[in-house]
């Protein structure tokens, strides 16, 4: 797979629709052509101690962020008609429908492909495919793990590796 967004999610508390970030890595014909990374004000609008303890995000981060029907509404053209790829990509499926839903859009059936299912096949010999170990394991030192850039870039950084498993 040559041409897809690789992308992650950061939800504010446990409900999927409370996305608070997103990062998107944009890959044409191989290549990585952008990068976009968003604060979302998250909706319902509060953090748990456990989402801020993982991604150090706040309320106070959000609050002045446009919403998720904003934000996307800038990254869609961007990606339309691209498979997404994300690591656990049930999760993050799960956060942009939900969001979607909350905000009574209608959702366009975007194609998601997952690089942890595919990293065990490619690579059934790893002590674990978390994405910190896969992305290691393809040359992405993630050391800024929970930032959704980052975990963007580390998710494209496997699909360049193990595309013919996705």
């Amino acid at each position: 797979m040559l041409d897809f967004a690789a992308l992650d999610f950061e939800t504010a508390n446990s409900r999927r629709a409370s996305v608070c970030s997103v990062g998107i890595v944009v890959v044409w014909d191989g290549r990585i052509t952008e990068t976009i990374y968003r604060l979302i004000r998250p909706r319902p609008n509060y953090y748990s101690y456990f989402n801020t303890a993982i991604h150090k995000l706040t309320a106070r981060d959000t609050d002045q962020e446009p919403d998720f029907s904003q934000v996307w509404s800038e990254i869609a053209c961007r990606i339309t008609g691209m498979p997404l790829v994300a690591h656990n990509s049930p999760f993050d499926e799960g956060c942009l429908r939900a969001a979607f839903e909350i905000y009574g859009m209608t959702y366009p059936g975007y194609r998601f492909h997952c690089t942890c299912r595919a990293s065990r096949r490619a690579f059934p010999y790893l002590p674990n495919h978390k994405l910190k170990t896969v992305a290691l394991h393809c040359g992405y030192d993630l050391t800024n793990h929970h930032h959704a850039l980052a975990d963007a870039e580390a998710c494209a950084t496997i699909a360049l590796k193990i595309g013919s498993y996705l």
